[in-house]
C-alpha cells in the first residue's frame, strides 16, 4: 500500500493527476491511498470553487475547516497519527517547509516507513537561510524518493545534499478541460490568432506585482510605440487593485489594457486561443502551470528567465522566448520579437502542441507511481 499526501483538493491539477497516478497503479496492481489535509485555503475559494470532477480517485480530506484557520500544532498531531497508524509501507509527504512535514517525516523514521517528498523549488527560488539550507539538507537525505516537477527542482534538490539517483522527475502538469481534443484546440487557433498588425497579448494569474505585472506594463507601453494596434489582456484576480489599474493609466496605455478577473479553464482556452503569447513575466515562479496550459492550445510563451519548467516547455523561438526577470526593457524586446517570431501561426501551433503532449497528467500521474515502484522494489533488493 502507497499513502499519498497533498496539502488541499482545490487544485484541479493535482485532481488531474492524481486520477491518473491512481489509474495507473491499478494497472500494475498497486494499492494506493489519498490523502488531502483540507478542501480549500489561503483565499484560494474566492478565486473559484473546489471542481471534484477533476478527482477522479479514492480521497480523505482530513480536516473540514480551511487550511490556514486549522492550528499547526493540531495538523501535526493529525498527519503523525496517520502515519504512525498506516499499514503502508511507503508515504509520500507534501513538501519539507511546514513543521507539520516533519512531523511525518519523524513518524516515517520511527515507525521504518520508506518515505517520498514532493518539491517543486529551484535555485532560482528566493534566497535560502544558511540554516534553511541545513534543514533541508536533513530532510532530503533522509527521504528514499524526492518527486521534482522538471530539471531545474532536480538541481536544486542535488545541491541541497539529495542523491541524484532517489530523484524522480516529470511530475507536473495541467488540467484542461474535460472536453479538451488537441485537434480542436488547432482548429481554434488557427480561427482566432491575431495578426501581427494587431498583437494581442495576454496574461493568466495573480495580477500583482510580485507576478511581474509593473514590468508587463512598462513594457507594452514600450511596445505600443512600435506596435500601435496592439492590446494587452491580464486574466485572474487583481489583488493590488489600488496600483496596477492606475499605473496603466499614467502611462497612457489604460485603453489598451483590459483586466478580465478571474475566469475558469473554459474561459481562458478562448484566451489562449485568441493570443499573440502569453506573458509570464514572475520575480519568482517554480513551475509556471499557464506555460502548460498556452501550449495545449498552440500559444506560444514569452517568460522570465526565473521560471522552472524553461528547460522542458520553452524552446527558445520555437514554443517562446525568455527575458530577463525584472527587467522591462528586455521584456519589451521580447515581446516585439514575439510577433515576428511567432507569425507563423501553423508552425508555431504545432511546436506548442507537441512539447505539450509530453507533460500531460497522464504521463505526470505515471511518473508518480513508477517513481513509488521504485522506492519499494529497491528496498526488497
Amino acid at each position: 500500500m502507497i499513502d499519498i499526501y497533498h496539502n488541499m483538493l482545490w487544485a484541479k491539477y493535482k485532481g488531474a493527476v492524481f486520477s491518473e497516478a491512481f489509474s495507473h497503479a491499478r494497472g500494475i496492481g498497486r494499492d494506493v491511498r489519498f490523502f488531502h489535509i483540507a478542501a480549500t485555503g489561503y483565499g484560494r475559494s474566492s478565486f473559484s470553487s473546489v471542481d471534484t470532477s477533476y478527482h477522479q480517485y479514492p480521497y480523505q480530506i482530513l480536516f473540514d475547516a480551511p487550511y490556514d484557520r486549522i492550528p499547526q500544532w493540531k495538523i501535526s498531531i493529525r498527519l503523525a497519527y496517520e502515519v504512525w497508524r498506516s499499514k503502508s509501507r511507503l508515504i509520500l509527504i507534501p513538501g519539507y517547509h511546514r513543521v507539520e512535514f516533519w512531523a511525518m517525516l519523524v513518524a516515517c523514521m520511527l515507525r521504518g516507513k520508506r518515505r517520498g517528498v514532493f518539491c517543486d523549488s529551484t535555485m532560482r527560488d528566493q534566497a535560502d537561510h544558511p540554516m534553511k539550507r541545513r534543514l533541508k539538507r536533513f530532510f532530503f537525505r533522509r527521504c528514499d524518493g524526492i518527486f521534482v516537477y522538471g530539471r531545474r527542482s532536480a538541481e536544486y534538490v542535488v545541491a541541497m545534499g539529495a542523491d541524484p539517483a532517489r530523484i524522480i522527475d516529470r511530475c507536473q502538469a495541467a488540467a484542461l478541460p474535460h472536453t479538451y481534443r488537441a485537434e480542436d484546440a488547432a482548429r481554434h487557433r488557427l480561427a482566432s490568432a491575431p495578426s501581427s498588425a494587431a498583437p494581442r497579448f495576454l496574461f493568466v494569474g495573480l495580477v500583482c506585482r510580485a507576478k511581474g505585472i509593473e514590468d508587463l506594463l512598462r513594457a507594452f507601453a514600450s511596445v505600443r510605440r512600435l506596435h500601435p494596434q496592439a492590446t494587452l489582456a491580464l486574466a485572474g484576480p487583481v489583488v493590488e487593485s489600488e496600483g496596477l489599474p492606475q499605473l496603466a493609466e499614467s502611462l497612457g496605455i489604460a485603453g489598451a489594457t483590459t483586466f478580465l478577473g478571474a475566469m475558469d479553464i473554459e474561459q481562458l482556452a478562448r484566451q489562449y486561443a485568441s493570443a499573440t503569447c502569453l506573458v509570464l513575466p514572475s520575480h519568482t515562479e517554480a513551475w509556471g502551470l499557464v506555460v502548460n496550459e498556452a501550449l495545449s492550445y498552440g500559444c506560444p510563451v514569452v517568460v522570465s528567465d526565473c521560471c522552472g519548467c524553461i528547460p522542458e516547455l520553452v524552446q527558445e523561438g520555437a514554443t517562446g522566448l525568455t527575458f530577463a526577470t525584472r527587467n522591462a526593457g528586455d521584456l519589451a524586446d521580447k515581446l516585439s520579437l514575439a510577433v515576428d517570431a511567432f507569425s507563423d501561426v501553423e508552425a508555431t501551433m504545432r511546436n506548442c502542441l507537441h512539447v505539450a503532449g509530453e507533460y500531460t497528467p497522464a504521463c505526470a500521474g505515471r511518473s508518480i507511481m513508477d517513481g513509488c515502484v521504485k522506492i519499494l522494489e529497491e528496498n526488497q533488493a
